[in-house]
């Protein structure tokens, strides 16, 4: 961050304010790391954008909600985990129903994606761990995504998952022994 910009207190407080600047800087400042959040969450870049987008509408309408005292990554974090959830639960229900259909539509709901034998193998690879990550249990997840991919601190991961600092440590211990398991495995990463 440039000296001179101000820091995420004060777009805030000039966002309330209805100056739209501070929106877009806000967004900026922060947009990347949120996409990074949710895609390590759920595994797809495109459904990734789609939760960056209502993690910004539904943070900038709770923007009065905000503490200054607080990080705003750790603020915008939480909603963006949150948001991750509720993309899980809607996930479910529609698949569910995709389930429901006639047999003889089956064919729409297959999967068209390339077999691995026509991906490269580094892009392999890398779809092979983001389905590892995805696959772990949200707990877990979510301290290792914001420990690892975002690097944040661990006081501001517990403060962010509303947990301790021994909570986090030992929760990414977990995380990490898990999918090392899973990715030590040559099946992929049950789901």
């Amino acid at each position: 961050m440039n000296v001179a910009e101000p820091d995420d207190r004060a777009l805030a407080a000039r966002a309330l304010a209805g100056h739209q600047e501070a929106y877009a800087a806000l967004m900026r400042r922060h947009r990347d790391a949120v996409w990074r959040l949710a895609r390590g969450h759920v595994g797809d870049g495109d459904e990734a954008l789609d939760i960056t987008q209502e993690v910004f509408v539904a943070a900038f309408a709770a923007l009065a909600r905000y503490d200054g005292a607080r990080p705003f990554r750790s603020w915008i974090a939480r909603i963006t985990l949150n948001k991750c959830r509720d993309w899980g639960r809607r996930r479910a229900v529609r698949r569910f129903f995709a389930f429901a259909r006639p047999i003889d539509e089956a064919g729409d709901i297959a999967d068209a994606a390339p077999d691995p034998e026509q991906a490269l193998q580094s892009q392999a690879a890398l779809t092979r761990i983001n389905a590892a990550i995805a696959a772990l249990p949200s707990a877990l997840k979510d301290v290792l995504l914001l420990r690892t991919i975002e690097a944040m601190s661990q006081a501001d991961t517990a403060a962010a998952l509303g947990l301790t600092e021994k909570a986090v440590e030992t929760r990414l211990y977990r995380a990490r022994a898990k999918l090392s398991e899973s990715l030590r495995d040559d099946a992929p990463p049950r789901v």
